[in-house]
């Protein structure tokens, strides 16, 4: 049996790149094995898992029948009275169990999306996959009144033939960044026109019903959500990571990674698909919950200051932001009073303008 060799190395991104400080990586060799690790970006990965499991259980105390973190913790574990049993385990271990895999699929979404587009404003609430999701489920709501099911199968939909559009009108000799970011400026806005036109033509009844669910919420999320979205994401995580490597390669231009051996449009197409996929599920599960696509990978990656997607830090941060903005407007407003979309929409939307006020600083934008 070997003893595995560690060795530490020094890294600082390249001349031209924004100064960042070195990293400290760790190249573990075990016999014809050999794994890079980055220590921040681990380190920060291991503490965002730690901060929404965490959320998590204080989330799951929160309501009407306040229940401590211990007692949750029993419960969970099967030694909890009949009584929280039941609210426990049917009634908010779902929602939040929802709320970590939308957030989970909308920050790794949004990582896709920034770093195919390399343009930090390049996330699903700004391409417009999330107004096409919810032309989707107004047309069932509106023309059809549809069930809950038929209703997130047209979010699914809507957003899938959004991505779709948005992936052919931006097509000339490839998908390049800014053209992707203005073409799905362009559709979101036209989208946002239908929507606005079909909540004219609504009864009051399905009105009501569109925009409540419009907002983005986890109210009454039961098993029935977290089913196809943990089935969902069973699959898409592994495709995504495992073309991690093409993605990195991907973000220093095409004619690089062409030179380097990467499938670029083959890669782009696959990634892309998957982001679309991910970011249509967690609409159709839980409404359009606005910026954490956008805000959760860059927060992630100020974090780590690792370059690179960083799709697991994304990941992770996206569930903690979703779940700790959950948990907020319970404790601010009371339970069921103020849904999760409105505290993410007003946090994202500070966060864009500073966003921008940074960008136009540094003279990028």
């Amino acid at each position: 049996m070997t003893t595995p060799r560690v060795r530490s190395i020094r890294t600082a991104r390249g001349r031209g790149a924004p100064a960042l400080p070195a990293r400290r990586v760790r190249a573990v060799r075990t016999g014809g094995l050999s794994v890079r690790l980055d220590v921040r970006a681990f380190t920060v990965t291991v503490l965002l898992l730690v901060a929404a499991a965490a959320a998590s259980v204080v989330l799951i105390g929160t309501g009407d029948f306040p229940i401590p973190a211990g007692d949750v913790l029993r419960t969970l574990a099967g030694d909890g009275s009949p009584s929280q049993e039941f609210i426990v385990n049917d009634l908010r271990l779902p929602r939040v169990l929802v709320g970590l895999l939308v957030g989970a699929s909308l920050g790794l979404a949004g990582a896709l999306f920034q770093s195919v587009s390399r343009n930090p404003l390049g996330s699903p609430d700004v391409l417009g996959l999330g107004q096409g999701a919810t032309a989707g489920a107004l047309i069932m709501i509106v023309l059809f009144s549809g069930s809950a099911t038929e209703v997130a199968l047209g979010a699914l939909v809507g957003g899938l033939l959004t991505g779709l559009a948005i992936y052919l009108l931006a097509w000339k000799r490839g998908v390049h960044g800014y053209r992707l970011v203005l073409v799905g400026i362009g559709v979101s806005a036209i989208v946002t026109a239908v929507n606005g036109y079909l909540l004219t033509k609504a009864d009051l009844v399905d009105a009501a019903r569109a925009v409540v669910w419009m907002t983005g919420s986890l109210n009454g999320r039961d098993w029935a959500q977290v089913w196809p979205l943990l089935i969902m994401c069973a699959v898409l995580v592994p495709l995504v990571l495992g073309n991690a490597r093409g993605l990195r390669m991907m973000e220093m231009g095409d004619d690089v990674s062409y030179a380097l051996g990467v499938s670029v449009e083959r890669t782009r197409l696959l990634l892309m698909v998957a982001a679309v996929l991910l970011t249509a599920g967690a609409t159709a599960a839980a409404g359009p919950v606005g910026f954490v696509a956008l805000t959760a990978p860059q927060l992630a990656r100020r974090l780590t200051r690792s370059p690179g997607p960083n799709l697991v830090p994304s990941m992770c941060m996206g569930a903690t932001l979703l779940i700790v903005a959950d948990w907020a407007s319970q404790r601010a407003f009371g339970a069921d009073q103020l849904p999760v979309g409105v505290v993410t929409g007003v946090l994202g939307g500070v966060y864009l303008l500073w966003l921008l006020v940074t960008e136009r600083k540094a003279g990028r934008i």
